[in-house]
């Protein structure tokens, strides 16, 4: 039909200028479908390079360094948790050990208030009994306040003991319920650590995957719309050559309008004419059959974007978690297994303190105990010796001084019994020190630590979360929009429709004004060569000059056309004939 209607229409033509403004509506249409056709594939290359940052930055993401330190701290946590248990157990064993030490010293305590009651009875008796001797009065009363001082000495002795066994009992009541809570909790959180963490890391390496599957397909996208760009230069060359064949038209008119012209009759100018119209249908012809073969190549690459999108797309949902896998971040479940190992670990810090707290009140009242122990040693001197000052009066005074003699003997066989006593626990301090030390051991020191390395591990997991979310997020965009781009490309770059038709008709209404037969115009080949060599100098391709040739031979004087212009050989040449 369009063949026909060309046929029609070309007995109208009765100029070269009349079909040059046909060909420049169908130039026009070219050169507004193509520069659409390169603005659209540039913006795809842009959104292109955009999705391929997107995608390097969830790789960063991934491969973040303190996300894999997060999960070395993780594993040691893991590992801290799994002793708790055991380090309850000692520490309990360490109190129970403590506070019956304490007891034991406890018992020499007992045994010294006892004797300072049996002294404070004897130093009664002597003032009882030396009543009538004035010189005992005051020795009496002395010896007296020094039991007394002495009483007070054990008493607070006593009262450190106590206030230590009291602590330790409280402790050692704390730790057995931390012991059972540790016991009930920590396997199943340890457990739950180490899921979770096996989870992020399964989760990570398929993420890395699906990264790099949507890498490739999109690199290959990528290639074909440059591969494409530079497939567009069909459409520059389709311009130029329809140029080309409105230049021979417009020098054919300014020939017959010259000097050269002018001395052609009308058989001669119109086989000229006709020759010209051969030449330039022969040209668009060639010209539209390269344009049908690269423009439907164009189509077909464009078309296959649409499966590359689909599986990028495909591949997005899968990294966003719109497949239902828990958000597609297993990092916000392990938030909530740290939590709760914080919790455990919040406990420790407690029991720790505690720990370490009976320690230091168990050392700091052995170095009481151990001034006290002094203070009731130098009592315990004091009565001997005046007990042996009152035996040698009462020795010069005879039967006088008997009886007191007797009380002031056993004055000093009791305040001897508190050096046993005294020599009892002054043995005994050092298992409570070691007792003490063995509440807290240095090992302990490491408890505040774990709560600092889990709240840092809390922190790290969070930032990694909500980067890992962030960069999906401008991931699931960017495909949206490299989408949303090739889907408007296919339907801009459909240079078939409308354009390869416009062409099309083109070379058919130029067929049609040239006939069937060439006309003879070898006799002319004088005259015209001037012409000849002008239309020849537009050329720009060799397929151009080899019709050119075909049919207008060269004469002896033609002079060679310029050598084809080299072909763009890389991209950013192409990008540019592509834009024109």
């Amino acid at each position: 039909m369009a063949h026909a209607l060309a046929l029609s229409n070309a007995v109208a033509y009765t100029s070269g200028r009349d079909i040059s403004q046909t060909l420049e509506s169908a130039r026009s249409q070219v050169e507004e479908r193509f520069l659409e056709g390169g603005t659209v594939l540039l913006s795809v290359m842009d959104v292109l390079n955009r999705l391929l940052n997107s995608l390097e930055s969830v790789t960063t993401a991934l491969d973040n360094k303190e996300a894999s330190d997060t999960s070395a701290d993780l594993r040691a946590t893991v590992e801290s948790l799994m002793v708790l248990p055991v380090t309850a157990g000692n520490r309990q064993q360490a109190l129970v050990s403590l506070a019956h030490t304490g007891r034991e010293l406890r018992k020499h305590v007992a045994d010294m208030q006892e004797t300072m009651r049996y002294l404070r009875t004897f130093a009664v008796t002597v003032k009882i009994t030396g009543a009538g001797l004035a010189e005992f009065a005051g020795f009496a009363q002395e010896i007296l306040e020094r039991i007394y001082s002495g009483t007070d000495e054990v008493n607070r002795f006593a009262t450190h003991l106590d206030s230590l066994d009291k602590e330790v009992k409280l402790a050692a009541s704390f730790g057995a319920g931390v012991s059972k809570s540790y016991a009930d909790t920590v396997p199943a959180v340890a457990g739950a650590l180490r899921d979770d963490a096996a989870k992020i890391a399964g989760h990570r390496k398929d993420l890395g995957v699906i990264a790099r599957e949507v890498g490739a397909i999109a690199r290959a996208v990528q290639s074909k719309v440059a591969s494409t760009l530079s497939a567009l230069q069909i459409g520059d060359i389709t311009r130029q050559r329809i140029e080309h064949v409105q230049a021979t038209f417009s020098l054919l008119e300014d020939f017959f309008a010259g000097e050269d012209g002018a001395r052609l009759d009308a058989g001669a100018r119109q086989r000229l004419q006709n020759v010209i119209h051969h030449l330039t249908a022969a040209q668009m012809s060639h010209m539209c059959a390269n344009f049908q073969r690269d423009s439907e190549n164009v189509v077909k690459t464009i078309a296959s974007f649409d499966h590359d999108m689909r599986e990028i797309l495909k591949l997005r949902d899968q990294m966003s978690g719109e497949s239902g896998e828990a958000g597609g971040n297993f990092m916000r479940a392990l938030e909530s297994s740290v939590s709760a190992a914080h919790e455990i670990v919040k406990q420790v810090d407690t029991a720790s303190r505690q720990a370490d707290q009976v320690s230091q009140s168990t050392i700091g009242t052995a170095a009481k105990l151990s001034e006290a122990i002094g203070n009731i040693r130098a009592v315990k001197t004091d009565i001997h010796y005046m007990a042996l000052n009152t035996n040698l009066r009462c020795s010069r005074l005879g039967e006088e001084g008997r009886s007191i003699n007797v009380v002031t003997a056993e004055l000093r066989v009791f305040a001897g019994k508190l050096d046993d006593s005294a020599d009892a626990i002054v043995n005994g301090l050092p298992a409570l020190e070691a007792a003490a030390g063995r509440v807290a051991p240095a090992t302990d020191a490491g408890a505040g630590n774990l709560g600092e390395s889990l709240t840092s591990a809390v922190g790290n997991i969070r930032s990694a979360a909500n980067v890992m979310e962030n960069e999906l997020k401008v991931l699931a965009e960017n495909g949206r929009e490299v989408a949303t781009k090739i889907s408007l490309l296919i339907g801009k770059l459909d240079f078939q429709h409308n354009l390869g038709e416009a062409l099309a008709g083109c070379a058919d209404m130029l067929a049609g004004v040239a006939g069937t037969d060439v006309a003879d115009i070898s006799d002319l080949a004088e005259t015209i060569a001037p012409l000849d060599r002008k239309i020849f100098k537009h050329y720009t391709m060799v397929q151009e000059r080899s019709i050119h040739r075909g049919i207008i031979p060269a004469s002896e004087d033609s002079t060679s056309a310029p050598a084809e212009t080299a072909k763009a050989e890389n991209d950013e040449d192409l990008f540019a004939d592509a834009l024109f």
